[in-house]
């Protein structure tokens, strides 16, 4: 996967707070790729902690945002170059189709915008960390992302990565935040096991995830997507099924306490959306999983 080298970047779509001493605790946003991945299912169902202010969770003044992506992520070619660079370039192709999509409809598109931070980070849903792994805050309405979490991806759930792979986390992403325009994360109940409405709401955002890659080169920042990009999108959402990551960390797989879907069932919905590039084929809450 490469991006058109000549593509202008807009790095204000992304905002860097790494390096920036962040909050300890714990986030619990409308949904995400990794959402308490590392202590899988024990955290489900917390209350988002209040915020007041840009304090560092103990009182203490943040440091000052970085400049970096201001100033050295400007094109396609930054976006091939480096890797948070490439973040900007895919929020900025995604946030482009979901804009075009749904133009002229009862919702309108309203850009976002992706946090990266590095340790912790305070949100409108709580104060995350690294171990929150990516998520869409729908209190504050951003994405927040650490790009630790693409190395965990690999290392401990057996992913392949590459650059798709990291697309495709951020497009689910998005799609949550889609799905909050919408009003569909309100079905969002706490449940959980295969067929609950959290599963649902995770496969909806693979779908659209999907939807956003059979589009991705029209939007102009992306050259044409390989078979290699698809496998590296495919291999990154079977490692996040709720299947896959039970056996890891708790070695047994139990449905009743799922709430992304399986391996299988995110492979699925994925292709489901790439095969069709229709927002309309999504509705996972029609019918069957």
């Amino acid at each position: 996967m490469s991006f058109n080298p000549g593509a202008d970047l807009d790095p204000g779509q992304v905002r860097d707070v790494r390096g920036r001493r962040g909050a300890t605790g714990l986030a619990v946003g409308g949904g995400g790729i990794g959402l308490i991945i590392a202590i899988a299912y024990l955290l489900l169902g917390g209350d988002p902690a209040s915020l007041n202010g840009l304090t560092d969770g103990v009182g203490g003044i943040v440091e000052p945002e970085s400049s970096t992506l201001t100033t050295e992520c400007l094109t396609g070619a930054d976006a091939n170059a480096r890797a948070d660079c490439r973040i900007v370039g895919y929020v900025n192709s995604i946030q482009a189709y979901w804009d075009s999509a749904l133009a002229g409809s009862d919702t309108p598109y309203v850009k976002t915008t992706t946090v990266l931070f590095s340790g912790s980070t305070s949100t409108g849903c709580g104060s995350a960390s690294s171990a929150t792994g990516p998520f869409y805050c729908p209190s504050d309405g951003n994405v927040y992302l650490d790009l630790g979490f693409f190395t965990e991806l690999q290392t401990r759930f057996g992913a392949q990565g590459g650059p798709f792979a990291e697309a495709y986390v951020v497009a689910h992403e998005y799609g949550h935040h889609v799905q909050d325009l919408l009003g569909i994360l309100t079905r969002q109940d706490g449940g959980t096991g295969a067929d609950s409405a959290s599963v649902r709401i995770e496969l909806m955002a693979d779908c659209f995830a999907g939807v956003w890659a059979d589009h991705a080169t029209e939007t102009g920042f992306l050259m044409p997507l390989t078979a290699t990009d698809i496998n590296e999108a495919l291999d990154a959402a079977a490692a996040v099924g709720d299947d896959r990551v039970q056996e890891a960390v708790q070695g047994s797989v139990n449905p009743e306490g799922w709430t992304h879907g399986s391996s299988e069932q995110r492979l699925t919905w994925f292709q489901t959306g790439y095969g069709t590039g229709e927002a309309s084929a999504c509705d996972t809450f029609a019918g069957g999983l």
